[in-house]
C-alpha cells in the first residue's frame, strides 16, 4: 500500500496544510458534533480505530481516551505533525500515518471501526473514499462519519467564498455537501455497510463575527488558502462577506451559528 498522496490531490494537501497548528482551533468550533460521533461509534477498550482526515487528531485523541488503539491518518503532514506533538503532550498512544482516503496504506480488514469527522467529504473521488471506508474495516465492524448538510450553514459559508474563487475545471470533483445528503450516503455505502442516520447540531461561537474571520482566515485550509491566493482589494472584499455571513447570528453575548450535520453510522456486511 502507498503512504503517498495521489498526484490529482497534491493541491488539496496544500490548502489543508496551510492551516497548520491553528486548525487545532477549527476542530475545537466543532468539538460538540465530534463528541456525538464518538458516542454513536462506542469505541472499545483495545478496538483497533482508525480516524480518516484526523487533522490535528482532535477525534482521535478523544477515541483514545476511551482505551482504543487509534491510528489518525491524514492527507496534510503539517496537520499530522501538530497532532503526534499534542498526543505526546496528553500521554495518549496514538499513531499518525500519512495517507491519502482514496488509497489507504492499511490492510483489508485492519480496522474494527473507523470514524470521520467531517473529513473523508472533502475527498476529491468520493467512490474511492467509499470503497477504501469498507474495505479496511473488517466484516462485522463499523463506521460512524459526521458530514455537514448539503443546504445548511457550512455550506452557505462556502458560498460566500464561492465568488472569489477560480472557476473550476470542467473536471472539477463533487461537491463535498454531496455527502450530506442520506441519498448519496446510500449510494456511497450502502452496498457495503447497514446504515442508520440522526442529525446534529454544531454551534459555532466566537466573541464577534470579526473573531470567525481570524479563526478560519487564520487557520481553516480553504479559507486561508483563498484569502492568501486575492490581492488587497479582493481580499478585504471577501473579508467584508465573510464577516457579513457570521454577523446574521450575533446573540448579546457574541455570535453563535447552528451548523447542522448528519452522523452516519454504518455495520460492515
Amino acid at each position: 500500500m502507498s503512504y503517498e498522496i495521489q498526484p490529482h490531490n497534491a493541491k488539496s494537501a496544500s490548502i489543508w496544510n496551510s492551516g497548520g497548528a491553528q486548525y487545532n482551533e477549527i476542530s475545537r468550533g466543532i468539538a460538540d458534533s465530534i463528541e456525538h460521533c464518538v458516542l454513536r461509534l462506542d469505541p472499545k477498550p483495545g478496538e483497533r480505530v482508525l480516524d480518516l482526515a484526523t487533522g490535528t487528531g482532535w477525534t482521535s485523541r478523544v477515541v483514545a481516551r476511551r482505551g482504543a488503539q487509534v491510528t489518525g491518518a491524514d492527507i496534510s503532514a503539517d496537520l499530522l505533525s501538530f497532532a503526534a506533538e499534542q498526543a505526546r503532550t496528553e500521554g495518549l498512544d496514538i499513531l499518525y500515518q500519512l495517507g491519502d482516503a482514496e488509497n489507504l496504506p492499511f490492510a483489508d480488514g485492519a480496522f474494527d471501526a473507523v470514524i470521520s469527522t467531517c473529513g473523508v467529504m472533502f475527498a476529491s473521488r468520493p467512490e474511492a473514499a467509499a470503497a477504501e471506508l469498507a474495505r479496511v474495516c473488517r466484516k462485522g465492524g463499523r463506521i460512524c462519519l459526521t458530514t455537514w448538510l448539503s443546504d445548511d450553514n457550512v455550506f452557505r459559508m462556502f458560498m460566500v467564498m464561492k465568488p472569489f474563487m477560480p472557476p473550476p475545471p470542467t473536471s472539477a470533483p463533487p461537491s463535498p455537501f454531496e455527502w450530506g445528503r442520506t441519498e448519496r450516503l446510500e449510494e456511497l455505502l450502502g452496498r457495503d455497510f447497514e446504515l442508520a442516520f440522526e442529525k446534529g447540531v454544531s454551534f459555532y461561537r466566537e466573541p464577534t463575527a470579526e473573531a470567525a474571520w481570524e479563526r478560519f482566515a487564520g487557520g481553516y485550509g480553504p479559507t486561508k488558502s483563498l484569502a492568501t491566493s486575492l490581492d488587497e482589494d479582493r481580499r478585504a472584499d471577501l473579508r467584508r462577506d465573510f464577516i457579513a455571513f457570521h454577523a446574521q447570528f450575533s446573540t448579546p453575548l457574541g455570535i453563535c451559528v447552528p451548523r447542522q450535520y448528519w452522523v452516519t453510522r454504518g455495520i460492515r456486511h
